[in-house]
């Protein structure tokens, strides 16, 4: 045995299964490599199930198990656990904290116990308790996105939308950081394909976040950007920015337009520095509320490793 194999450990067992249905299984002599000189019944029961994919398991008995040192057959991915998926994940989203403004005008959210871990220690037997928590916030809170149904009433609300309207969806990031004025034009698009991806506007907006400049003077798409993006085939739309439109006026042209293609919108992004300009997923998912068009969202990328 050379030195590579002689810290590879392996487990030989016998087990029973019974099904809750009846009837039952066993095996003799089975072996599995494992990490490290030890592995606890428990675990090898639930790798049994998961390796024979067994339905309606009642009880699994380990029986004559013996710990052997032996070369690992299966390589680095031993006792039946995947090699790591290869994937990176990048989040893109604030973090939501009591008293944090978002919108000025727009109330701060109350984040409290509704029932504390003192309290809930009277209602459970001795050394178990709980956090309830409790929030009030208004539904434009944090990176949130916004639904059809945020902009028409007629529109689609969020326990309507589509998940792969939502979920990995194939993203671009327009570079538009250090840009001179505020108005983002189709022209400042137009050499991006963003036909079926994401399109995600980092203008590096996200760094005055939870400050006064954050609502002064932000960056923002342009009407005619909006009519590009729809008429080239985009399927979600976020910025890093205080609002996709320009709130100098009481007009939003750019959640009418995308809104009214059913082009979800995300608000408030942040980090989107972390991404390359293509060879990413976005994925940005509300909660299911029926009768409301906008919700905050964890959003983040998936990138290769």
């Amino acid at each position: 045995m050379n030195a590579a194999s002689s810290d590879d450990h392996r487990v030989q067992f016998d087990f029973e299964v019974d099904f809750s249905n009846g009837g039952g299984i066993q095996g003799q002599g089975f072996r599995l490599d494992i990490e490290g000189e030890s592995i606890a019944d428990a675990e090898l029961a639930a790798y049994i199930v998961r390796d024979l994919r067994l339905l309606m398991v009642g009880e699994v008995r380990i029986l004559n198990k013996q710990i052997i040192r032996e070369r690992h057959k299966r390589g680095p991915a031993a006792a039946g656990q995947p090699a790591a998926a290869a994937q990176r994940f990048v989040d893109l989203s604030h973090t939501i904290e009591d008293g944090m403004i978002t919108y000025k005008g727009l109330p701060a959210p109350l984040i409290c116990d509704h029932l504390s871990r003192e309290q809930s220690r009277a209602l459970y037997a001795p050394g178990t308790e709980f956090a309830i928590g409790k929030i009030e916030m208004v539904s434009n809170t944090g990176t949130y996105l916004d639904s059809p149904y945020h902009r028409y009433a007629d529109g689609k609300d969020l326990s309507q939308l589509e998940l792969q309207s939502l979920v990995e969806i194939e993203g671009v990031v327009v570079r538009l950081t250090g840009m001179a004025g505020r108005a983002i034009s189709r022209n400042a698009l137009a050499a991006t394909d963003v036909r079926g991806k994401a399109v995600l506007v980092h203008t590096g907006w996200d760094a005055h976040w939870r400050t006064d400049q954050y609502f002064e003077n932000h960056p923002f798409l342009t009407g005619e950007a909006a009519l590009w993006l729809r008429d080239q085939g985009a399927r979600l739309v976020g910025i890093d920015s205080l609002n996709i439109d320009d709130t100098t006026d009481g007009h939003r042209p750019v959640h009418t337009t995308l809104l009214g293609a059913g082009i979800p919108i995300v608000e408030h992004l942040c980090g989107l520095e972390q991404l390359p300009v293509s060879g990413f997923r976005f994925s940005a998912v509300p909660a299911k509320v029926k009768g409301m068009g906008t919700f905050p969202v964890r959003a983040y990328a998936a990138l290769p490793a």
